[in-house]
């Protein structure tokens, strides 16, 4: 039987270049640490990857406006708790103007003392979120609450609070209106303080207060309602990310001490076959004629 010639170089030297080419994949792989460089290497685990990008993308989007509601929910617990100490504040006061002993000027010292409540209750339903808009505004970017000459004061805000975007098909409002915090919390202070300077009754007044107070106490568990859910989705946010970061490492992780040891078995294997095709090479084409 006769042997071609370039069927006894052909065979050996594929193979070596496959060899060549397992060892330079292999190399790569224990540089980078990724069994996965390009989409040639796996097709499939390649689209996969792009897709884990893609949602990776998302939440980190999504966990950044988490922080940002976690934050503002906060800021308007804090604010809505300081509303509630100047209200039982002015309680306080509506008590010790009970008291029938009273005189016009013990009246009118407490008239003062219930001014300035509602001034620092003013300053609290004006106050502004750490992106500058007001915090109780609802959907308008000027002041919550503005002062007319007369003293009156009455809400200027307009619609909802804007809602933050914290997952697919899911938002939260990380503020209140004023309106729906306070009702007529400024119109029933007022009241107050002119029941007291008149000395009249101030039942309805007293009633009206009490009801400000609950308003508030339920703006504030409507906030920690909204915050305990919105603890919930950070943790699902986070808990999905370790899970996409472990499918990641899956497919495009090399496992470094396996790669390396294949990496040494496909070169010797290489050197050995290049040393078959050294001494193959040197022989005589008619020691393969049989």
């Amino acid at each position: 039987m006769r042997i071609a010639t370039s069927q006894m170089f052909d065979r050996p030297m594929s193979l070596m270049a496959t060899l060549s080419q397992k060892a330079d994949t292999l190399q790569s792989q224990v540089a980078t640490g990724k069994k996965l460089v390009a989409p040639s290497d796996d097709s499939v685990a390649y689209v996969q990857l792009q897709g884990l990008k893609r949602a990776d993308a998302g939440d980190t989007a999504y966990s950044a406006n988490v922080k940002i509601a976690q934050g503002l929910l906060a800021q308007t617990d804090s604010t809505l708790g300081s509303v509630e100490t100047q209200l039982q504040r002015a309680q306080e006061l509506a008590v010790q103007a009970s008291n029938g002993t009273l005189t016009a000027s013990n009246r009118a010292a407490i008239v003062t003392q219930l001014g300035e409540v509602t001034a620092d209750l003013l300053s609290l339903a004006n106050a502004r979120d750490s992106r500058g808009q007001p915090l109780f505004g609802g959907g308008t970017g000027d002041s919550a609450y503005v002062q007319a000459g007369d003293g009156t004061i009455a809400f200027a805000g307009a619609g909802d609070p804007a809602a933050i975007p914290v997952g697919d098909n899911e938002s939260v409002h990380a503020t209140i209106g004023g309106d729906r915090a306070f009702g007529d919390m400024f119109a029933v202070l007022q009241a107050l303080s002119d029941a007291i300077s008149s000395g009249s009754g101030m039942g309805p007044a007293l009633d009206g207060l009490k009801g400000s107070i609950d308003q508030v106490a339920d703006s504030r568990a409507l906030i920690g309602a909204r915050a305990a859910r919105l603890d919930l989705t950070d943790a699902r946010l986070t808990d999905a990310a370790a899970a996409r970061e472990e499918t990641r490492s899956g497919l495009e992780d090399a496992d470094v001490t396996t790669t390396v040891a294949e990496l040494q078995k496909t070169l010797t294997i290489l050197q050995a076959t290049q040393a078959s095709f050294t001494k193959l090479s040197n022989l005589s084409l008619f020691d393969y004629l049989k």
